[in-house]
């Protein structure tokens, strides 16, 4: 009788872990975040009535200059710091040899030029993702560029990061070429 009561507390003791390690499982959607397609009511376009030609003026004795333009022009990050973007492997944050090597620049001239600057790294990825997973991937490319500056020399009291994900891209586009040059991380002088 013992022996029955026994065997029978085992056997429901290993069915509830087994039912009870199955519920910590976590489970992702793969359709999180995704928003819904609205399609808009495109307006209705009406013929144009043909107009009347419309006598020219006579032209002014001094040529019209055509305004400039106000928006100053971009200049790239490279051009204001002198530092060079590091680039990354679509969905990583490891250093490439290519990577190490300008670092190894950048250290220079932030012990040599830029003694005193603070610099802020930026760390950004390409279009791909959620939001939340991109400034997660762009804050590890920060910190590993972080690190490995260290590790060159540079004080880290000196350096900060932030992570933009995807939300400030280097070049608009969805083509391997675009999303490459987005896979970066930047250096700025906060001070």
């Amino acid at each position: 009788m013992k022996k029955n009561i026994v065997v029978q507390l085992i056997g429901i003791s290993l069915a509830v872990l087994l039912v009870g390690g199955c519920a910590n499982k976590e489970v992702v959607k793969s359709d999180e975040g995704l928003v819904p397609k609205v399609e808009v009511a495109k307006p209705e376009v009406k013929p144009v009535e043909q107009a009347m030609p419309v006598e020219q003026p006579k032209p002014m004795e001094q040529p019209i200059v055509p305004a400039q333009e106000t928006e100053p022009e971009v200049k790239p990050v490279e051009a204001e710091t002198g530092f060079e973007a590091v680039y990354f492997d679509f969905d990583k944050a490891d250093l490439r040899q290519d990577a190490r090597d300008v670092l190894n620049k950048n250290s220079e001239i932030m012990m040599k030029s830029k003694a005193d600057a603070k610099i802020q790294i930026e760390g950004h990825s390409d279009e791909r993702g959620s939001a939340e997973y991109n400034l997660a991937l762009g804050e590890r490319r920060a910190k590993s560029v972080l690190q490995y500056l260290t590790t060159l020399g540079v004080k880290a009291d000196r350096l900060s990061i932030i992570s933009y994900g995807k939300e400030k891209p280097a070049v608009q586009g969805s083509t391997e070429d675009a999303w490459a040059k987005n896979r970066r991380s930047e250096f700025v002088i906060v001070k």
